[in-house]
């Protein structure tokens, strides 16, 4: 049954009005607006406002005026009229808002608001709208932000009669609210004018008079209705209920047989996440949806309802269609046949488990895998398929909407409205003849920076919101944020710490070390890099840096309390700092690691006592890590560069490490118009978007996590999505057996002789390594032509291992058999004058050396998840390289010259 009358006013108040006519006068009825609760237009302009970038694309910003809600569960609306007299379409969506003061955020379409004000409490009876109403858009769970297939947009303006959108805003526990602070939570628009093929829409499936008994373990609420319309694609999914939803499934059911369009955990981030592909429904399908509910730990019944202590039971479902007979929304609230849901597929009994790494990995990849031997079984059948979806970071292109006229990019960090924060080096570069070998300033006749060093950007347009840091800095460098939003920064100039005011004062408001001395004191710093600070005790934690390679530690206040140095699970094999680069705070493991730049590793310490816990070092970082980040959701993950100097050992890019695995989930880098020259710092939004600043290009680049999949085509309708660019590294990898030989071939390449590099170019050097790659991976089949000189330059080698092999085989062969006359019970051990031993120092680590994976995996009921990382063997491996030129200074130069 459909367009029956919504009881819950949680979804869109769907209760129709008389119509009261259409209102086409929006300067007219926003200056209304203003008057009633006092706010001036340009007030009002800051949260709601059009922003144009070309004659055909332009975002828009809805955000809430600055409200207070008094009282929990309330509901408030506000307007704000469609930017064109034109047909216009929506093509993005992306959310301003936090779970710890929102609920959830709906976005309706309507031809007239339910009110003229402001804004206004839309729980009761005045509602969304006047009339009709369309949803266009749903947020909830700090999900991430939703990605439109190209093509594809949400039509509003005159032909669709939607001429206004009303933001709806469901403050659930205001405990947040207890500073009385103005809240503007919100979203932003991206539309075009340009007419899109095709049309997107909303079909709601939900359920209005489901009861949930107290302490019954599962309760179903099921909805099903016929489908009679055009032809219709999803492409999204979102699932909602409140706190005793478990799972939730839609399908399509066509001749008996139930298709999958998407089943999430209620209880992870509820965002739009992709839909199965090629899921077409058509007029005389059936769209059906189950919802799994508990009511264990509750007194009494539960109902649905507008509450948090009430339930809902939503699926939507997010399609396009094509444009000549697209419909926007469409709703469903019959509850079916028991006889239909008698065949529902298995899996739809099945609550998702949700783990802290599925968590994490929702939080910023945008789906999670869920592995069905670790689902919870509430009822008596079982799953038979779980979806698995791939994400990878993909750059956004346009951002910034508006030039960003930038210095080197030094420094990225986020204020606590979740806005950029860019600290840069105007006019000054840091280059050769910056310092002399004392690390002394030589340029200080230049004066400080006379540009605003530190800029304030919203992350989702790149708009500039505030300037500050004028005469102030020589040399920036790293920047991040306390808990009282002020800014701490690093002066490689000035060998400084400097606490600065966000209220855009150009004065310190602390200052640690001695400016333009460089020393290795607790009172004087060398070439600082980084500041962390715990938003719990305040403390701050400084990584010193280019000349020093230590991490310092002080109160809020300045006062020094210890330093400590690089660590080792051996210390016999402790390898100091090489430029400790860059510092993050993990607030609920109460650590900091350090990005310790050129010797290619992430360090995690105890805060409390800089007690040394892990690291990570990875071939692909390719011996350089540049600048980290993290992001604290389940397990945690680590957002890292591996930046670029002069002769760069490996590819620049950034990577998505997992914290408890050390497994790289993810790697990104820009377009290849663009690439990255010098990435420097790195951070993370809270709505999953990541942000890479570049000293060399002076640039800050915007990622975004998107589903990987490729064109298809659908009904005769061709849609170009998004393209997968890049080959997403899984965390389930099969062993290669042959990695130690690829190690030791990439470590020849990426490392050749000190005077090899003194006589060979560095193109030349690298097109030889290519070429030798070339010749290991030529197929056996190769013609003989080709193969033969590879053979014959094999040949010697091969000859000359052999002759060096034989005798030393001999010999352990020789000490055997008299160790096995003189005592028949002689242990073989693997010491260094075993055979093992022996190889183990060639190829630089033991052979013999415990796994505990594998010991635990032989053994019944003992799980491989988490032992496969673990070994004896020390995580470090001692260098036997000359200190690169890079250890002292960082400097921007022009590529050597490619050989002819």
């Amino acid at each position: 049954m459909m367009g029956v009358p919504v009881l819950c006013v949680a979804v869109l108040c769907l209760m129709c009005h008389s119509s009261h006519g259409l209102d086409l006068k929006p300067l007219l009825y926003a200056s209304q607006r203003f008057q009633d609760h006092g706010l001036n237009p340009g007030e009002l302009a800051s949260r709601s406002r059009k922003v144009l970038t070309n004659p055909h694309n332009f975002s828009v910003d809805i955000h809430m005026p600055g409200v207070t809600p008094t009282s929990s569960d309330t509901y408030l609306c506000m307007s704000y009229p469609v930017p064109t007299s034109h047909d216009a379409y929506i093509v993005d969506f992306i959310p301003h808002a936090s779970m710890s003061t929102v609920h959830h955020m709906l976005l309706f379409g309507c031809q007239t608001p339910a009110s003229t004000r402001s804004y206004w409490d839309c729980g009761g009876a005045w509602g969304t709208c006047k009339g009709a109403s369309s949803i266009m858009y749903a947020w909830a769970r700090d999900a991430p932000p939703t990605k439109l297939p190209k093509d594809v947009g949400f039509k509003v303006g005159k032909k669709s009669k939607i001429y206004h959108f009303v933001l709806q805003i469901h403050y659930g526990d205001i405990s947040a609210f207890k500073d009385h602070h103005r809240d503007t939570s919100g979203m932003s628009l991206r539309m075009t004018t340009k007419p899109q093929p095709f049309t997107a829409g909303i079909y709601l499936l939900m359920s209005v008079d489901t009861v949930i008994p107290p302490g019954k373990t599962v309760t179903n609420a099921d909805i099903a209705c016929d489908y009679a319309s055009s032809p219709m694609y999803p492409f999204a999914f979102r699932t909602h209920t409140h706190r005793l939803g478990k799972v939730v499934s839609g399908y399509r059911v066509r001749d008996g047989k139930w298709s999958l369009i998407g089943r999430q955990s209620p209880q992870l981030p509820q965002a739009f996440y992709p839909a199965t592909k090629d899921v077409v429904v058509e007029s005389g399908d059936t769209l059906a949806a189950r919802c799994v509910f508990t009511g264990e730990g509750r007194t009494s019944e539960t109902r649905i309802g507008g509450t948090s202590d009430d339930e809902m039971c939503n699926f939507y479902i997010m399609y396009y269609m094509d444009s000549k007979h697209a419909a926007s929304f469409m709703t469903c609230m019959d509850d079916g046949s028991p006889e239909l849901f008698q065949h529902i597929p298995a899996e739809a009994n099945v609550p998702i488990a949700i783990s802290p790494g599925q968590m994490s990995s929702m939080m910023h990849m945008g789906h999670a895998h869920t592995d069905p031997q670790k689902e919870e079984v509430v009822d008596t059948s079982k799953a038979e398929q779980v979806l698995d979806q791939d994400f990878h970071f993909e750059q956004v292109a346009g951002w910034p909407q508006s030039r960003l006229d930038l210095g080197q990019v030094s420094g990225l960090a986020l204020d606590s409205d979740s806005n950029l924060v860019i600290f840069h080096r105007g006019d000054h570069r840091w280059e050769m003849t910056s310092f002399n070998m004392e690390a002394q300033y030589l340029q200080r006749a230049l004066g400080p920076i006379q540009q605003s060093a530190i800029l304030v950007v919203d992350p989702a347009t790149g708009r500039i919101l505030k300037a500050s840091g004028r005469d102030m800095f020589y040399l920036p460098h790293g920047i991040t944020t306390d808990q009282d939003n002020n800014y701490w920064v690093t002066d490689v100039a000035l060998h400084q710490v400097l606490k600065v005011s966000s209220d855009g004062g150009d004065a310190a408001l602390l200052t640690l070390g001695e400016a333009f001395v460089p020393g290795s004191d607790s009172a004087h710093f060398c070439q600082p890099t980084d500041v962390a600070v715990d938003p719990a005790s305040g403390n701050v934690f400084v990584s010193d840096g280019y000349c020093n390679s230590r991490i310092l530690k002080f109160t809020s206040d300045g006062r020094y309390l210890t330093q400590w140095g690089a660590g080792s699970s051996d210390r016999r094999r402790r390898l100091p700092f090489q430029i400790p680069h860059s510092l993050a705070f993990l607030p609920d493991k109460e650590e900091v690691c350090v990005a310790d730049r050129e010797n290619g590793r992430i360090q995690c310490f105890l805060a409390g006592n800089g007690e040394f816990v892990k690291e990570i070092k990875r071939e692909e970082f390719g011996g350089q890590v540049f600048a980290i980040t993290y992001s604290p959701a389940g397990g945690g993950l680590i957002f890292a560069v591996n930046g670029g100097s002069l002769f760069p050992s490996g590819p620049v890019k950034g990577f998505v490490i997992d914290y408890s695995t050390k497994e790289i989930l993810d790697t990104f880098s820009p377009d290849e118009e663009q690439n990255f020259q010098m990435p420097h710092d790195i951070v993370e939004a809270k709505d999953g978007s990541v942000f890479v600043g570049d000293a060399d290009s002076q640039t800050v680049f915007k990622f975004t996590p998107e589903k990987l999949h490729r064109s298809v085509k659908k009904a005769g309708i061709e849609v170009q999505e998004l393209e997968e660019v890049e080959t997403f590294v899984q965390t389930r990898v099969k062993p290669d057996h042959n990695k130690s030989a690829t190690v030791q071939q990439k470590q020849t390449d990426a490392h050749p002789p000190r005077a090899q590099l003194q006589t060979q170019s560095r193109p030349a050097a690298a097109a030889a390594a290519e070429q030798q790659q070339l010749k290991q991976k030529s197929p056996s089949s190769s013609s003989s032509s080709s193969s033969s000189p590879s053979r014959g330059q094999g040949l010697l080698p091969a000859v000359i291992t052999t002759l060096l092999l034989v005798p030393l085989l001999l010999v352990v062969s020789i000490g055997l058999f008299i160790c096995w006359r003189r005592n028949s019970r002689c242990e073989v051990k693997s010491e260094p004058s075993s055979v093992e031993g022996i190889l183990g120092k060639i190829r630089g680590k033991a052979v013999g050396s415990l796994n505990l994976g594998n010991f635990f995996a032989s053994h019944k009921g003992y799980s491989r998840q988490g032992f496969d990382q673990l070994s004896t063997e020390g995580s470090d491996q001692e260098r036997n390289e000359d200190s690169s030129d890079s250890e002292n200074e960082e400097y921007s130069a022009p590529p050597p010259q490619r050989s002819s």
